[in-house]
């Protein structure tokens, strides 16, 4: 007798477009057993719990369409398949990873469910999939759950596995573009677009930005040099040697100074404000120890603002204050720290965060600071004191509406100056609103691969609902990238599914691409090919060998052959594509542990080819299988049907309404057009593998002479 219990069969990471969805999803096969028969309205207390445990399930609208429609199915009785893809979508977002996307379906095999939930990552999911079957469980057995320690289990995962905030910034303005993300490694190395028009990204680091200029950033003292001769102020000073040099460089200066590394960021090691002999030569042992060499140069008054500048753009301008604590008589300084400074959701210790944690064991500028105000890390300050921590560095506002004009073009003028596409200027001036020239202000650092997050606001979770200044910052980027006047990063894909010659279609395919001046990358059954090169024997019909191909810069075309098992068992290696080929609705047989048993189900998975066609793209069907015809209405592009007859009611029919064919006639290639035909006289009779393969490349554009000179010198080969 079976348990009433939630089993895992199978789970799977759909990484590509699927019979689910276009995006990646994760698919788990549930047993769960006996509680087929023990819908939820039968089980006393489950609604109650459920809706205790996970109140914002309220805003699932479920099949119903509306606000409360799943907690509505879940009062009158479903089962628990569905509520477990809808207990692990909501775990995700409590998390911070925004999903909407699930299903839950019947196989044939019975209390056996196929229960998809879009994913972002795959341990990200399988973490909230495990979380919700627990949760579930709980619910059932009457038992406590810990809902707090299963969301934050979820958030580490996010933490651990997820793209940062900052290049999750960039994705997501990808996305509204329609440009395909990649994911190069682990970290936030992303591809956007595929083939010889992707470009690269590392957080807010462009492949545009030169390690040249990435160094002269780096090197104050030369950023200072270049700025200064193309007329931008910044402040007076020189590199020192050692602490003498330092206070005799501060007194020609002019009191008071600033001392900080002649290389570093994020602020490590500089120390302002300086007036007396003792705290610049502490200060210069401080900056010294960052390496590299130490400046002094002359303290600017003001506010420090922080200006994003993308391309030609400025996108956004925060200011920055001091950072300080409040005591209350209790707490000691480094207790406060902890509470008041570090509890800050924008402070971390990776490149994820855009502050820093003020570890006081590491931040010997802040023991410094603390000194000046007589006090320890260990002092314990009297209610309502304030202690400064930091003299700038804490993000604190908004000002990109209040930035001036003219300051403006000399943030951009700096950027370009160093060589920068994307970098922070940080600027110290009395007033945004004014112009520099009218105040004494300068640029005091420039830096490269600026994080967005210091001019986003503190969330929790890479995936939250993104502020408007937030979507400017990306979409500044990406039209940085992709000039909304030119593609978006898209190279032409052509992918073919079936099952009879699928390999040979490709590999023509290829050949006739090649020959009209294209680079091409194939993954077929017989390997990987970058051009003439065969770069692999190994079977290629699989999700790894069509990204090997996307991501290699120096295609132009992709020609990806795939199957129905692919589709199902790992998902297309393409987001969209410019002709998707289907030969045959066959092979049904080798899909039965898919639990594919008829042909509906088949036509359902092959289908996936024909919805990734693009609006401008094309269809290229066997018109001689009837279930390939009816599924022409399912593609967003174009139809091309082949046929070895000419004479298929199909054929006619597409034609009269204007539509375009392949076709054999006497033993010649026909290119029929509405009531226009073209005639490609070859040497040989067409099959259907050349007229698909012609009908591919005449949906592509290629000239007809070129196709039937291509198709002759392959036949002669």
């Amino acid at each position: 007798m079976k348990k009433r219990e939630i089993q895992f069969l199978r789970i799977t990471y759909l990484r590509g477009p699927s019979i689910w969805t276009y995006r990646p999803v994760l698919e788990a096969w549930v047993d769960i057993g006996a509680l087929e028969e023990a819908p939820s309205n039968t089980i006393p207390g489950f609604y109650e719990r459920l809706v205790d445990w996970l109140p914002t399930l309220i805003e699932h609208r479920c099949g119903i369409g509306e606000r409360g429609g799943f907690l509505q199915r879940v009062k009158e009785g479903t089962w628990m398949a569905h509520v477990l893809e809808h207990v692990a979508l909501e775990l995700q977002s409590l998390a911070g990873m925004q999903v909407g996307f699930g299903k839950a379906r019947e196989t044939s095999q019975r209390g056996i469910y196929k229960v998809a939930i879009r994913a972002h990552n795959e341990e990200v999911g399988r973490a909230a999939l495990l979380a919700g079957r627990d949760l579930v469980m709980a619910a059932i057995e009457n038992r406590p759950f810990d809902v707090i320690s299963a969301i934050a289990d979820v958030r580490r995962k996010i933490d651990d596995y997820h793209l940062g905030p900052s290049t999750a910034c960039i994705v997501q303005a990808a996305a509204e573009r329609r440009i395909p993300v990649t994911r190069l490694n682990d970290t936030n190395l992303v591809q956007l677009g595929y083939g010889a028009l992707q470009r690269r990204v590392w957080t807010a680091k462009t492949e545009r930005t030169s390690s040249i200029s990435e160094n002269i950033a780096a090197d104050k003292d030369l950023t200072k040099r270049l700025l200064q001769s193309c007329g931008i102020p910044v402040p007076e000073g020189e590199i020192v040697e050692d602490a003498d040099t330092a206070w005799r460089a501060a007194q020609d200066i002019g009191l008071p100074v600033t001392v900080k590394p002649v290389e570093g960021s994020h602020g490590r090691g500089v120390v302002l404000d300086l007036s007396c002999e003792k705290d610049v030569r502490a200060a210069f042992s401080i900056a010294d120890a960052e390496g590299r060499g130490v400046m002094v140069e002359r303290f600017v008054r003001g506010h420090e603002y922080r200006l994003l500048v993308v391309g030609n753009q400025l996108v956004a301008a925060a200011f920055c204050e001091a950072v300080w604590v409040t005591g209350n008589g209790l707490d000691t300084v480094e207790a406060l720290i902890h509470a008041q400074i570090n509890s800050d959701l924008r402070r971390g210790a990776n490149e994820n965060f855009p502050l820093n944690k003020i570890i006081l064991a590491d931040s010997p500028a802040v023991m410094l600071e603390l000194t000046r105000q007589q006090l320890t890390c260990d002092s314990v300050p009297a209610a309502g004191r304030r202690v400064l921590i930091q003299r700038r560095g804490s993000v604190s506002a908004d000002v990109t509406e209040s930035v001036h004009p003219d300051n403006a073009e000399l943030a951009m003028l700096a950027a370009r100056v160093v060589g920068l596409d994307i970098a922070d200027v940080d600027v110290v001036a009395e007033d945004i609103r004014r112009p520099f020239a009218e105040q004494e202000a300068a640029v005091i650092e420039l830096s490269a691969g600026p994080s967005p997050l210091v001019h986003l606001p503190p969330t929790r979770g890479n995936l939250q609902p993104l502020s408007e200044r937030a979507q400017l910052i990306g979409k500044a980027i990406i039209d940085h990238l992709f000039p909304v006047t030119e593609q978006s990063g898209r190279i032409p894909i052509f992918g073919i599914t079936g099952t009879k010659n699928t390999t040979i279609i490709a590999r023509r395919l290829a050949a006739l691409l090649q020959l009209a001046g294209y680079r091409v990358g194939l993954a077929c059954h017989d390997g990987l090919y970058f051009g003439h090169r065969h770069v692999d024997e190994r079977n290629a019909v699989n999700w790894a060998a069509g990204e090997r191909v996307l991501m290699n810069r120096l295609i132009d075309i992709a020609v990806i052959e795939s199957n129905a098992a692919l589709i199902l068992r790992e998902g297309l290696a393409y987001d969209r594509c410019q002709v998707g080929i289907v030969t045959d609705t066959d092979g049904l047989e080798a899909l039965t542990d898919d639990d594919i048993l008829t042909p509906e189900q088949l036509c359902q998975v092959l289908r996936t080819q024909i919805d990734v066609v693009l609006p401008n793209g094309v269809a290229v069907l066997n018109a001689h299988d009837p279930r390939l015809v009816e599924m022409a209405s399912l593609c967003d592009g174009e139809t091309i049907f082949y046929a070895a007859d000419a004479g298929l009611a199909a054929i006619t029919r597409h034609c009269a309404d204007g539509g375009r064919a392949v076709v054999a006639v006497d033993g010649q290639i026909a290119l029929m057009h509405g009531d226009h035909v073209t005639t490609l006289n070859t040497h040989n009779a067409p099959n259907l593998e050349i007229l698909a393969t012609v009908a591919a490349a005449w949906a592509f554009g290629v000239n007809a002479t070129l196709i039937r000179f291509g198709i002759e010198r392959q036949e002669a080969l």
